[in-house]
């Protein structure tokens, strides 16, 4: 049985920029999520985005971003932007556990959220299955400012 490396999630740190500027995404993917170099720098100059990174072990193996403002539900709400694994750590169920620790950590980061909100293009079926396996649930409200087509717009209770 394969060991399962450490997975956590942690702010990014200045020194970790181009390591998680040189992630790779797997063929087809760019049309789902920007590259880390354009979601960092945006979410470096917006003082409600907390860039994250996905960590197993001392590696840094991915990357996603949290915003603190959706506007659009009906309860406070924090979002999550841009979750991505580097293309030689996919496919090991190691997006689950991320997943799970990125979860965990807006529900303690953000105390007031009730909710944690995402898109998913409607042709991201891998991501739509991993998002609802981790307790999103699809609105029924699709998004149709991606820049590749709608994506469905899923929220997962943080608290009751």
């Amino acid at each position: 049985m394969p060991v399962i490396p450490d997975i956590r999630v942690v702010p990014v740190e200045s020194d970790w920029h181009a390591s998680l500027i040189a992630l790779r995404m797997r063929p087809g993917q760019e049309d789902f999520v920007s590259p880390v170099a354009r979601t960092l720098a945006d979410a470096l100059q917006r003082p409600d985005s907390r860039p994250m990174a996905v960590f197993a072990g001392q590696v840094p193996i991915g990357f996603y971003r949290t915003e603190a403002r959706v506007r659009t539900l009906s309860e406070p709400a924090v979002g999550l932007r841009s979750f991505l694994l580097d293309a030689d750590w996919q496919g090991r169920g190691l997006g689950q556990i991320a997943m799970e620790a990125a979860i965990a950590d807006a529900a303690r980061y953000y105390p007031a959220a009730r909710l944690l909100a995402l898109t998913v293009n409607v042709r991201n079926t891998t991501a739509l299955r991993l998002y609802l396996r981790a307790g999103f649930v699809d609105t029924g409200e699709l998004y149709m400012g991606g820049r590749s087509g709608p994506q469905h717009l899923l929220v997962r209770k943080l608290r009751d």
